[in-house]
């Protein structure tokens, strides 16, 4: 069940603290609106939470746009606790980092755990999400967000457009070949982590017959902040009415 747990109102948006169970979130909407607005979900990337600086960015775009946006926190990230598993798995990527080892396959591995942890609650929170925003629904989601995306988008028809990117496609291949909707994929031309070959081939993964591939020169954290436009004119062509 959806509980809003507080509510603000700044510069024409509302903004909306709820719980779906024990998973928190964060519902930003316009605070004028003739008709329902189309939800855009999104998912934070790892080591970070619902109201990241490029979560609630994006989300200030997305709204001034029209769409209601909602995020929540992933297990063992932002306001929730974290299990023996997460604190063993943090450890060792870090570990890793020191080392100079790649990272790739703990993040792979610790991902691909998480997101059988939260495809459940993403599917209950849309569920319940649909209470209050009754318009078309896209995803939004890079990094560890694709990862639990690509599951989540996969299964779920009721999302319709969706912009993914900057992930290995080791555990998520097999699914990406079963979204057909619209796709706008961002990846790193120079990418330290991803190797530009395993970009590729998530890209090609897709299913769907209308994708696009934005691949931007430099390292993995250097996405330029464009992209986000970009995002934005890609929901408003899919999943607002003509």
């Amino acid at each position: 069940m959806l509980q809003f747990t507080t509510q603000t109102s700044t510069d024409s948006v509302l903004e909306r603290d709820f719980t779906v169970g024990d998973v928190p979130g964060v519902l930003w909407s316009p605070t004028e609106h003739d008709e329902p607005a189309p939800l855009v979900f999104m998912g934070h990337g790892g080591g970070t939470h619902k109201r990241w600086p490029a979560m609630t960015g994006r989300a200030a775009l997305l709204v001034a746009a029209g769409f209601h946006v909602a995020v929540v926190d992933a297990p063992g990230h932002g306001d929730r606790p974290r299990t023996d598993h997460d604190e063993r798995e943090i450890a060792e990527l870090f570990r890793a980092r020191a080392a100079g080892e790649p990272e790739g396959p703990i993040v792979v591995r610790y991902n691909a755990h998480l997101a059988e942890r939260a495809v459940p609650e993403w599917r209950a929170t849309l569920d319940a999400l649909q209470e209050v925003c009754t318009g078309p629904v896209g995803f939004y989601g890079l990094n560890m967000a694709t990862a639990i995306g690509v599951l989540f988008v996969a299964d779920d028809p009721r999302i319709t457009a969706a912009v993914f990117g900057l992930h290995w496609p080791d555990a998520l291949a097999d699914q990406a070949r079963k979204i057909t909707i619209p796709i706008e994929y961002a990846m790193q031309w120079d990418d330290e982590h991803i190797p530009r070959e395993a970009g590729l081939a998530l890209f090609d993964a897709f299913a769907s017959t209308e994708k696009t591939l934005h691949a931007n020169t430099g390292r993995h954290k250097d996405l330029p902040r464009f992209e986000a436009d970009s995002a934005v004119r890609f929901f408003v062509r899919h999943l607002m009415k003509n």
